[in-house]
């Protein structure tokens, strides 16, 4: 008699642990229908991305997302809307979980994100939306299109930075701790004429001045190496006062203080309108993911916060085609990250030799300009 009642016990729970999955199977499905239901604008609103463009990110993730290991799995298209949640809006995990079409336990956002960040860095995808140009006729059609918007030959791409905060870490906090007085983590970014990204660095802390960013970067090389080898390409920096970037061959800087109506002065404006690409790149990519806007604050580890970063750089790019007016031009949350940066650069680096061969150069281009003005 005890056997059959052990026995009845035992199914009558396993009856209640199926019925309960099954609740919670209906209960996602209709959770992702109502996401689905939104109109096109109600859903780009919540997600930042059209529902046409969502199908297409999970195309490109769904190979590197965890597989099922249990029935009870949450979904990988279901997880996707919750990290696209969480990276449109920065809240914190239950609150997301909250939210209308994502309704989960904090537990399970934090395992969405973990799963969707991670399906993003990976090589395969992070590169094929990610990449500076590799080859000559690349290089060529950035510097073409540069050419075509701001009559400026030779650009290659547009450099700056912006600083992405991140909750105090428990480990080599002063790695993190910036000159604007909170911890975050230093984001250089390149970017062509059209504001996608071309090369994006997470790794550095915020105490990282912008130089000792630019100095380990292997783009610095890359374009010394082009430029040696008698390919004529450059980057556009800003720079106020002291900076942490020099005027090179390979990098041009505006020339502050040119008397008006100069050459000079006519090389800097157009400096200027041009350069400001990297400053709409990265208000965009911020007002769109605005987890990454300097008063969301990211409530993890460094190394996690990096990834973060990188992933929303990859559907900055992904998103590009598809960008919407409303997110084009705020540039707000960056417009005093690097203005007033003061100069740490080695000596090493920073030879006479150097400076005076970038000054040639820029003065060149600057009668170039003047000779080819409209």
């Amino acid at each position: 008699m005890a056997r059959l009642v052990v026995m009845y016990s035992v199914l009558r729970n396993s009856h209640k642990k199926q019925l309960k999955q099954r609740r919670n199977e209906r209960r996602l499905m209709r959770y992702m229908d109502k996401a689905f239901s939104m109109n096109e604008v109600e859903f780009q609103a919540n997600y930042r991305v059209t529902k046409d463009l969502f199908g297409e990110l999970y195309d490109n993730i769904k190979p590197f997302l965890p597989a099922h290991k249990r029935k009870n799995d949450i979904s990988p298209k279901y997880k996707v809307l919750v990290a696209l949640s969480f990276y449109a809006t920065g809240s914190y995990q239950k609150l997301v979980g909250g939210t209308y079409g994502t309704l989960m336990s904090q537990q399970s956002v934090s395992r969405a994100i973990r799963d969707v960040t991670a399906a993003l860095n990976h090589p395969a995808v992070a590169t094929k939306w990610i990449r500076f140009p590799q080859n000559r006729q690349e290089r060529d059609a950035i510097k073409r299109r540069f050419y075509e918007r701001f009559n400026i030959p030779s650009v290659i791409g547009c450099i700056d930075g912006t600083h992405v905060a991140i909750i105090r870490p428990s480990e080599n906090e002063e790695r993190f701790f910036n000159r604007k007085h909170f911890h975050s983590r230093n984001v250089m970014i390149i970017s062509d004429a059209d504001l996608m990204i071309l090369s994006v660095d997470a790794s550095y802390g915020g105490a990282s001045h912008d130089s000792f960013v630019w100095n380990q970067h292997p783009v610095k090389q890359h374009l010394i190496d082009l430029n040696n080898n008698g390919e004529n390409v450059f980057l556009l920096v800003f720079v106020s006062g002291d900076s942490g970037y020099a005027q090179r061959e390979y990098m041009m800087t505006p020339i502050i203080d040119a008397p008006q109506g100069s050459p000079e002065e006519y090389y800097t404006k157009l400096h200027c309108m041009a350069r400001n690409t990297v400053e709409r790149t990265i208000g965009v990519l911020k007002n769109r993911w605005r987890c990454l806007l300097r008063h969301r604050v990211l409530h993890y580890h460094p190394d996690v916060a990096a990834k973060i970063i990188n992933a929303c750089c990859v559907l900055h790019n992904m998103c590009l085609n598809r960008v919407d007016e409303d997110l084009e031009d705020n540039t707000a949350e960056n417009e005093n990250d690097f203005q007033d940066v003061t100069a740490q650069e080695s000596s090493g680096s920073n030879t006479a030799a150097e400076l005076r061969r970038g000054i040639e150069k820029r003065n060149a281009l600057v009668q170039q300009l003047w000779a080819s003005r409209r």
